[in-house]
């Protein structure tokens, strides 16, 4: 089991930092929809459901787009939001 998950986790590595920004962005309306989705007129268990289905996608989304990037990845993305914030 160990053995696989370090495959995994070597794959995802390898993959671009577009394909990590992408993915990580993915997790934002898998978040709205796990939340958004209370509002229907479905029943509780349906409810709960959805919410256990999108909120674990969000996360999926949200931790393997980390994986892809990276220490370096997540860096580079912080220099380019602030200077994104300081040029407005």
């Amino acid at each position: 089991m160990k053995k696989l998950l370090l495959t995994i986790k070597t794959w995802l590595q390898g993959l671009s930092f577009r394909t990590g920004v992408i993915v990580l962005a993915l997790c934002v309306p898998c978040y709205i929809l796990s939340f958004a989705q209370m509002a229907l007129p479905i029943s509780t268990e349906m409810k709960g459901v959805l919410w256990f289905v999108l909120f674990g996608m969000a996360k999926t989304f949200q931790y393997g787009g980390l994986t892809i990037l990276g220490v370096e990845g997540v860096k580079r993305l912080k220099m380019w939001w602030k200077k994104k914030k300081s040029s407005q």
